[in-house]
């Protein structure tokens, strides 16, 4: 072997010690931070709508320590399964998506986005529960009570599937629910929905002391034109406490009942 090639052998040698060693180096640094305890856990919750919370950071680590027995604080990191931890954190009814990473330092980061209610259910039942923009439905909040448009009355039980199935009285008012919120003039109008024995629909409104007779759940675009014709055209000269009802449920009219 000349000078050239026993210097090449020599790096060749050096590089290959120097990959060696830097993979033992990984591997210990690997398992020394997976032998060291999770130091603590931060909780993000993003709030709703004017920064609404319906659990809080305390709710989250308490599920938590129920679901695993043990705190998280103190937990080798190589006991950490941080997927289900997710999945743990998700199956909460409030909970639409966690987030959850491990940090430099050893702390659990949790980001929670909440599950946002549209709708609260009080049935003749006396079932008390929200709806979300999915059908989820969600129990009532400890901590906050959320201002949304309320439905009561004769309804069927909630069931996971009631938006696939025909002809059903929950899925008629979510519908009606969110085509209401859908429009701006009609979600700052309507605050509730009532559903009587007949299934016939009454919308209570935020301003005036009427009662909107909606009727069955069908033509709901003709019926709500005319109302919302109705009231910019004819309230405004008659007065908003000049009626007790208005009724959409004939055929292009709207008929009144004065007080």
């Amino acid at each position: 072997m000349n000078g050239i090639d026993y210097i090449k052998f020599v790096k060749q040698i050096l590089w290959l010690a120097a990959i060696v060693a830097a993979a033992v180096f990984i591997v210990s640094a690997i398992e020394q931070k997976e032998a060291s305890p999770v130091q603590g856990v931060f909780v993000n919750i993003e709030p709703l709508d004017e920064e609404d919370l319906l659990i809080t950071n305390e709710d989250v680590l308490l599920s938590i320590d129920r679901s695993f027995g043990v705190p998280l604080a103190g937990m080798p990191i190589a006991n950490l399964n941080v997927a289900r931890l997710e999945r743990v954190l998700e199956e909460d009814p409030f909970i639409l998506d966690a987030n959850v990473f491990v940090d430099a330092k050893n702390y659990i980061n949790i980001t929670i986005e909440q599950r946002e209610p549209i709708l609260r259910v009080i049935d003749n039942n006396s079932l008390n529960y929200y709806l979300d923009k999915k059908g989820f439905r969600m129990p009532l909040s400890k901590h906050f009570t959320a201002r949304v448009l309320v439905v009561t009355g004769n309804l069927p039980p909630y069931t996971p599937d009631f938006l696939e199935k025909e002809n059903h009285g929950l899925k008629d008012v979510f519908e009606l629910a969110n085509t209401i919120l859908a429009d701006e003039f009609f979600s700052a109008q309507i605050e509730q929905i009532y559903v009587s024995n007949t299934r016939e629909i009454v919308l209570n409104p935020k301003v005036g002391d009427h009662k909107i007779l909606f009727g069955k759940y069908r033509d709901v675009d003709e019926k709500l034109e005319k109302l919302v014709t109705f009231y910019k055209q004819a309230l405004p000269y008659e007065g908003w406490n000049k009626y007790k009802t208005i009724n959409l449920k004939f055929k292009n009219q709207v008929v009144c009942e004065k007080r």
